[in-house]
């Protein structure tokens, strides 16, 4: 069968567009995870901002706003995986500036085989796996409303206004906490805590990726909080002098509850993701290997054997061509830092393989939880852990340029994985739109490199304004960069002592736990399944996280009920829910985005804040979430036209 007529997308006007979009897009989000430790998705942003642009041209269509999107969404992106590490080289003292170059071979290598990296994933991941990639879904979503506004913009306008208003008045106007928590103490140190985030994103999120994953999410992060904390509590606080003095001195079990999380129990999760990636390799083997069979295919039989334009990727002998030149200068790269060419190669090798392994990881995750929740952090620690490991036993502990050298590598797999998953979900949206794959993947490299020639100008001009990590005279109080700070600790730590090696050993037996009991639900055929990599990124999520997309998988659960009971397909008859949802992201997303632009221009992230005395406590945000969690519900349940 023939393919349809096939809708411009590689435009001049959409790559121009895009190529802007990425290099704002990446200066913000700099900016916000410095400050804040955290990024948003600018894939719906970016979206809506093209849709706005373009249809002030004649002729413009949805493929084009979708290629604008994939090329913004890459700069985001590439600016998480840069500000996550490349930061700990000032926090260790290694630089006192960023390099122009450095920066720019680093993020640039990273993000490009992030895009590499990702080609012979999508068949396995969308198409044969059909993984849910909640912003990809979201994205085409918004793409559709916006060419057929009569299809349900309505919800989509509701909901984005309403993400957007609890969004400023949370984090501008702080008129409202982010977070309802509470935490006690029994019987002495044992620590108990429920919490959830008041964010109609991540409910959002919830909602989309449907129940089984929001459960599994929620359990691991029950894992963490319910056992871990308690546990660790209880019995072994005095194993940590540090946390066992914040105990003596009075602290809450909230501010408790939190370093014991932070210092000790994330580390399950990090243990158990490593195990989950291993076995997501495992188990994609067959595919993977098929999609680069079916790529060379492809690529021998030439052009006319591909009948289906959305089956067109990239060729894949252009790939892995593509991977071994990036190799050489990435040997070349970590041979200026340690000036030994066993260790470089030694390094260059680690890098290689665990960024393929963890961008295929980020990848799968960002099928399950989305690429705002996925914790590319964890998979940083991890290999930075590995590598540390590794340069220790070369290099022996008195190596001054070891943690450096363990962050440049991680630094190159963080800027790969934030890629990965983030391409994953572009071409999630352009599967759904019927963009062509190819298009799309040549487009988040342009993103890549838009964004890489930006980034270190916006980190010195950062530096210079309000400093980074580590208190000066001059910067007192500078942006905490809390991933960049956790990167070096856990580099200086493997050189010098002090990491918790026990945590990470039980989080990979708690992993392989997870695989059995999988493997003995698909045994019985049963249609609950338990993907380790749900579990772990929940194990490794603060809590208030995972209980927000638990929230939202209760929501479409019980929804669906109401359309099954009328006899009709209720995912298919929840499209004004999946639209309102997307909304919600759309206008926290937005704002999210907006707001960096006054903080950065008054160096006060409290520039919009009214003051104390006008801040509500977690009561009311719990109210206001509740009202929009059951508004949400009524869209989702309510009879499709």
């Amino acid at each position: 069968m023939n393919s349809p007529p096939v809708l411009p997308q590689l435009t001049v006007k959409a790559i121009l567009l895009g190529i802007v979009l990425s290099a704002v897009l990446a200066g913000a989000n700099a900016y916000l995870g410095l400050f804040a430790g955290l990024t948003v998705s600018a894939s719906i942003p970016a979206a809506v901002i093209s849709m706005a642009i373009l249809r002030m041209f004649k002729n413009s269509n949805i493929l084009e706003n979708n290629i604008v999107q994939t090329a913004a969404s890459a700069g985001e992106s590439l600016a998480a995986g840069v500000i996550f590490t490349i930061p700990a080289l000032i926090i260790l003292g290694y630089w006192n500036v960023f390099d122009y170059w450095w920066v720019s071979a680093i993020a640039g290598l990273g993000g490009l085989l992030g895009v590499m990296f990702t080609i012979p994933l999508r068949r396995s991941l969308i198409v044969e796996q059909q993984l849910a990639y909640p912003e990809g879904k979201a994205t085409a979503e918004v793409l559709k409303v916006g060419e057929d506004p009569s299809s349900g913009v309505k919800f989509l306008a509701m909901a984005a206004l309403t993400g957007a208003v609890i969004k400023f008045a949370a984090t501008g106007l702080k008129l409202l906490t982010g977070t309802a928590q509470a935490a006690r103490y029994f019987g002495g140190s044992t620590i108990g805590y429920m919490g959830i985030n008041l964010s109609p994103a991540l409910i959002s999120v919830g909602f989309i990726v449907g129940l089984n994953i929001s459960v599994l999410v929620f359990v691991g992060g029950a894992i963490s909080w319910y056992l871990g904390i308690p546990i660790f509590s209880a019995f072994f606080l005095d194993s940590s002098p540090e946390l066992a003095a914040m105990h003596a001195a009075g602290a809450s079990a909230e501010d408790l509850s939190g370093a014991i999380w932070s210092q000790q129990i994330r580390y399950l999760g990090v243990g158990a993701m490593v195990v989950g990636g291993v076995w997501a390799l495992i188990s994609m083997r067959g595919s993977l290997v098929d999609g680069i069979k079916s790529g060379m295919a492809q690529y021998k039989a030439g052009p006319a054997a591909i009948t289906n334009h959305t089956e067109h990727d990239m060729p894949m002998n252009f790939v892995m061509i593509g991977i071994a030149l990036f190799v050489i200068p990435i040997f070349i790269l970590y041979q200026n830092i340690v000036g030994n060419f066993g260790i470089s190669l030694a390094m260059t090798f680690i890098m290689v393989i665990a960024g393929f392994l963890f961008s295929s990881v980020a990848g799968y995750m960002a099928g399950l939880v989305g690429s705002s929740n996925n914790p590319i952090s964890g998979i940083t620690i991890a290999t930075i852990l590995f590598a540390s490991l590794v340069l220790l036993a070369m290099m022996g502990p008195d190596a001054s340029v070891g943690p450096s050298a363990a962050i440049m590598i991680g630094g190159v797999v963080c800027c790969a994985a934030a890629i990965a998953g983030d391409n994953m979900q572009d071409l999630k949206a352009g599967y759904i739109l019927g963009a062509t794959p190819w298009k799309q993947q040549v487009m988040q490299g342009v993103g890549v490199l838009s964004a890489v020639f930006v980034m270190a100008p916006i980190l010195n001009l950062l530096l210079q304004a309000y400093g980074i990590g580590v208190p000066t005279a001059e910067h007192p109080n500078p942006l905490s960069a809390p991933q960049a700070t956790l990167m070096a600790s856990v580099a200086q730590g493997v050189f010098q002592g002090g990491l918790p090696w026990t945590m990470a050993i039980i989080g990979g037996v708690v992993g392989i736990l997870v695989i059995i009991t999988d493997e003995v639900l698909k045994s019985k055929g049963s249609s609950f399944r338990a993907p380790v990599l749900a579990v772990a990124v929940g194990i490794y999520l603060p809590l208030e996280l995972s209980s927000a997309i638990l929230v939202g998988g209760l929501i479409a659960h019980f929804a669906a009920k109401v359309h099954a009971k009328r006899g009709v397909d209720g995912e298919k008859s929840m499209r004004h829910g999946m639209l309102f949802a997307a909304g919600l992201i759309t206008g926290e997303a937005l704002v999210g985005i907006l707001m960096a632009i006054p903080i950065v221009r008054s160096g006060d992230p409290n520039v919009f804040a009214l003051g104390e005395s006008m801040q509500f406590g977690g009561g009311i945000g719990l109210v206001i979430i509740a009202a929009v969690c059951f508004w949400m519900y009524r869209v989702a349940a309510a009879k499709s036209d």
